[in-house]
């Protein structure tokens, strides 16, 4: 097995996922869970699909893709943060309503084909031994996310906004005492990560497979909601989360081309089981660390 072509595997499938965590941790960072991110992954592959079939442009694709997760994301935030709905519930509904609504208007995308985002090896940079292939010839949405990391780290951590964020995830009554509204906040934190979201979405249809299936997310988005708890709520540690998952899925397919006699059933468990080992490893330290505000969903005392 090539060490390169599964490191390389892993950035590239990892890539989407790692959208929806960081959008998922910002939301999580104001208070509000957001189960639905698979929902705006779908929308934003689907839409941003479409918009490349239509006119040929992949960026004009990914704005689309990121606004229409945006927009389901949207119908979470009015559900639980305006009617106080129960978040967890909510998120579901939004997520079966993706899946069902994606499938329905997808339909006629099926085996389409697109100019989509391809790999742009970086000069000098990506002729480096072992590190060149793995990190300098990636397309532009995977650069674009992985320069996300620290800016977002910087957002939450270094700069008003983000005390004010996790502050309204903490203690909204300290928010309003600062003259700012929590419940627009969180609106915006929401809508923020569903755009991100469908950005991941968008990255999946037309940089990573330049095609469209039903259900093509395969749960992705739930697993970045997991991820975020693996992460603590920190963007470095989401990135490593994504690349784990996107690890396993890249050996799985690394396995099948090698024509190993291992079911293929078994074999596309393998990235969700790790997942899943990975946080009963990590989650029992993690309590501590989470936002004040998304403790109530969890044990039941709120909404969001």
């Amino acid at each position: 097995m090539n060490v390169v072509d599964i490191g390389t595997g892993a950035i590239r499938a990892g890539t989407s996922v790692l959208y929806a965590s960081l959008g998922e941790l910002i939301a999580e960072r104001a208070g509000v869970v957001n189960l639905g991110t698979e929902g705006s992954m779908l929308g934003g592959a689907l839409g941003a699909f479409a918009v490349t079939v239509w006119f040929g442009n992949p960026w004009l694709g990914a704005l689309a893709g990121g606004l229409l997760g945006a927009v389901l994301a949207l119908i979470h935030a009015f559900l639980v943060i305006s009617r106080k709905a129960n978040a967890l519930a909510s998120g579901l509904t939004v997520m079966f309503f993706a899946i069902g609504l994606t499938s329905f208007l997808g339909r006629g995308f099926v085996n389409k084909q697109i100019n989509g985002f391809e790999a742009i090896s970086i000069p000098y940079l990506s002729q480096i031994p072992f590190i060149g292939p793995l990190l300098f010839q990636h397309d532009s949405l995977t650069y674009i996310s992985i320069l996300m990391v620290p800016m977002i780290w910087f957002l939450l951590f270094k700069t008003r906004i983000g005390v004010i964020l996790r502050a309204t995830g903490e203690r909204e009554e300290v928010v309003y005492t600062y003259g700012f509204s929590p419940k627009l906040i969180r609106y915006c934190a929401v809508m923020t990560g569903g755009f991100l979201a469908g950005i991941g979405g968008a990255q999946l249809s037309t940089a990573y497979t330049h095609t469209w299936v039903e259900n093509m997310t395969q749960g992705k988005g739930v697993v970045a909601v997991a991820l975020v708890i693996f992460a603590a709520w920190r963007p470095t540690k989401a990135l490593l989360g994504a690349y784990l998952f996107g690890g396993a899925q890249s050996l799985q397919l690394v396995i099948q081309q090698q024509g190993y006699d291992i079911s293929p059933f078994l074999l596309f468990m393998t990235p969700y089981v790790i997942t899943l080992l990975a946080l009963y490893m990590v989650a029992r330290n993690q309590r501590s660390q989470m936002p004040e505000g998304l403790s109530k969903v969890f044990t039941g005392a709120g909404g969001g």
